[in-house]
């Protein structure tokens, strides 16, 4: 890796990435490669999590050829340098500011959605005009292989490689002097990749993980929340970063959500919901028995099966969950839906505030007033109101 990344620098150094010519063919480059061999990576897909075709594309490639073309369209305007008056003290002359690429960039990919959350950050990478080792995430080894077999079909090393392997050739990966480092992943590995490139003083872009309310107000519509909620909470099994992690209602709603949420994961899954051929799996067995043990079935009103012969568990919801129970105390990502109740809307609002800000924050109203005081008062990464 040290010979790939002295490569990767002496073709960065040779300004042959840096055209906007070249970014845009680079960037058409990857786009007829995951179109031709879209097939081999839904495979891939199918394999690590069970996703369907229908999933792997609408939550994966999709999104990230929809930000492909948003960047190559975006390009000439991105990289354009942007003129500034100056201050008086200055006068008459006047700033600019060019946007340059970082370099030589390393991009750590989780394995929840393994193709978009490597590639989506190796679209902005070639787009800035950086060349890229990309480290996909370990747990998904066939879409690992995919990624690492079709980007090398497509671009020479020297400019995009695919470093396969565990935690300790990713720990390796961040000791050398990248020069700039894009992270995804839990906010415990996040602490060490900082760590590390402090080192040399690299800079990192860091997504972390993070617990997701969704907060119903008194006046939500219930059966729109529901069905909303159980599509978000239960793709991909719930092992999605920005899922939400507990629902946070007014007791008066409460159970007729909780029938409606019955409902709906019938209607999305079917009565069986491990006999759907389509419906995801847990990535690996340390992480099933990691969410079985937050079940308690004393709390389960729906679900709570599971098979450990397909890593499989139903979509299940809690009631009379407390902040001090075991599957409040750690983010779930897995298909476990934890429903609490507040006092008052303000209320809730206090105690999520408490807590470690969310990654995602949903609010389901019909009064804009209530939308108002959650969105502006909480911190959250990305938010949605009735969505």
């Amino acid at each position: 890796m040290e010979d790939v990344l002295a490569a990767q620098r002496r073709y960065f150094d040779s300004g042959a990435t840096r055209p906007l010519r070249f970014r845009r063919e680079m960037l058409t480059r990857l786009e007829l490669a995951l179109t031709r061999w879209e097939g081999e990576l839904l495979e891939a897909l199918k394999a690590d999590l069970n996703k369907s075709p229908y999933e792997g594309y609408m939550s994966e490639l999709g999104p990230t050829l929809a930000e492909l073309r948003f960047a190559r369209g975006h390009l000439k305007k991105w990289a354009r340098p942007v003129r500034h008056p100056a201050p008086l003290s200055q006068f008459p002359s006047v700033g600019t500011v060019y946007r340059e690429p970082y370099g030589v960039s390393l991009i750590l990919a989780p394995w929840n959605y393994p193709l978009l959350l490597t590639l989506a950050p190796l679209v902005s990478a070639i787009a800035a005009g950086c060349t890229a080792v990309v480290k996909p995430g370990e747990d998904a080894p066939a879409s690992a292989r995919a990624l690492a077999e079709v980007l090398g079909r497509v671009f020479p090393p020297d400019y995009i490689t695919v470093a396969e392997g565990g935690r300790e050739e990713a720990e390796a990966l961040v000791d050398k002097p990248f020069d700039v480092i894009f992270f995804t992943g839990s906010p415990a590995v996040g602490k060490r990749v900082m760590a590390a490139a402090a080192e040399h003083l690299t800079p990192v872009t860091l997504e972390l993980g993070g617990r997701s309310p969704v907060i119903l107000a008194p006046d939500a519509d219930v059966e729109l929340a529901a069905a909303r909620i159980a599509w978000g909470k239960f793709l991909n099994a719930g092992q999605t970063c920005v899922a939400p992690d507990y629902i946070y209602c007014d007791p008066e709603i409460k159970e007729a959500l909780i029938a409606e949420l019955r409902r709906q994961i019938t209607r999305q899954y079917g009565k069986e919901p491990l006999k759907n051929r389509n419906y995801g799996k847990i990535i690996n067995e340390k992480h099933f028995d990691r969410i079985n043990s937050l079940i308690d079935p004393a709390k389960t009103v729906c679900g709570g099966g599971s098979s450990r012969e397909t890593l499989q568990i139903e979509p299940t919801v809690l009631d009379n969950v407390t902040f001090d129970d075991p599957v409040m105390q750690q983010e779930i990502f897995g298909p476990v839906l934890p429903v609490l109740t507040y006092d008052s809307l303000g209320g809730a609002v206090t105690k999520i505030n408490s807590m470690a800000h969310p990654l995602a924050l949903y609010i389901f109203t019909e009064d804009e007033k209530n939308a108002r005081e959650v969105t502006s008062r909480c911190g959250f990464g990305g938010g949605c109101i009735n969505d």
